[in-house]
């Protein structure tokens, strides 16, 4: 392999960075044809098809995705000896792109990825979404990681990769209650209501098919998908909350919140969700080293 032709990486840049031929042939002045040309030189040079052409919309392969992240320092290093000469230095970052379920717990999100942050030179995207979203976006290498509180379904056109990262305790919590009396599970849902997250949750199907056997129907305050919506739910309405402590720990280390009770034999579990890369994130491999041992 030859030396690289940085006008050529600039092309791939714009293209990669605009979404189209059309639109980045405007941006740098020249003819579509052109712009392609220098493309698939590009492509030649490095190996790999750094596009796949879908349509009328250009998607970034896995090499397209490796090399944006390449170029993107590239340039921006570019602009930092221009700050850096201006008297206003810029620190050049490695990229992790993270997604998570909105089900899935703030607290463990930063559990996570705690020793990334305050990294100067890391920069962390996190995005929050629906499996199916987040799905789409791993494949599309937009994003390196899923974090999520249930499995990714596997077949032979998407083999993701699952990797059980922990497993917590499931509890129903609330504020404290006048009554010193200890809270009885079951049977007390029969008249205590009870926040639940919806049923797009794995606990929230258990915990129904417990109480279907307890022969109990909950009085439901409101079903939230949105963990860090319940959790404030939890700390402003009577009632009990079902939630893994860790999404309430700092209500429960302040007294806010107190817990009724753990629910015997239901836990939730966290899982990473990856799929097989030529290139992949160090910075990610880095993470989930930390718990191969789970």
């Amino acid at each position: 392999m030859g030396s690289l032709n940085f006008n050529h990486l600039r092309y791939f840049w714009v293209v990669a960075h605009e979404g189209s031929l059309t639109r980045a042939a405007a941006r740098l002045n020249l003819s579509q044809s052109a712009v392609s040309v220098q493309l698939q030189k590009l492509e030649r040079q490095m190996g790999h098809q750094l596009f796949d052409r879908i349509g009328n919309r250009l998607v970034l392969t896995e090499a397209g995705r490796i090399a944006l992240d390449y170029a993107d320092t590239v340039f921006v290093a570019g602009d930092e000896l221009m700050s850096t000469l201006d008297g206003g230095p810029l620190a050049s970052r490695q990229v992790l792109r993270v997604g998570a379920l909105t089900t899935l717990s703030r607290n463990f999100q930063l559990e996570f990825l705690r020793p990334l942050v305050g990294r100067a030179d890391v920069e962390l995207v996190v995005r929050s979404g629906t499996m199916r979203d987040l799905l789409a976006q791993l494949e599309a290498h937009a994003i390196d990681v899923i974090l999520a509180n249930s499995a990714a379904k596997r077949d032979a056109r998407t083999p993701f990769r699952n990797q059980l990262l922990n497993q917590q305790p499931v509890s129903l919590v609330g504020r404290r209650r006048p009554s010193r009396t200890k809270f009885k599970f079951p049977d007390d849902l029969r008249t205590e209501p009870v926040l639940l997250p919806s049923l797009d949750s794995d606990i929230r199907v258990a915990f129904d098919h417990m109480l279907d056997l307890a022969g109990i129907r909950p009085i439901i305050l409101a079903e939230v998908d949105d963990m860090a919506m319940l959790r404030l739910l939890a700390r402003e309405r009577e009632g009990a909350t079902l939630v893994p402590p860790i999404v309430v720990r700092d209500e429960l280390e302040s007294g806010v919140l107190v817990e009724y009770c753990r629910i015997p034999q239901l836990t939730e579990s966290f899982y990473a969700i990856t799929q097989s890369r030529r290139f992949p994130n160090r910075l990610l491999g880095d993470l989930l080293a930390r718990y191969k041992a789970v």
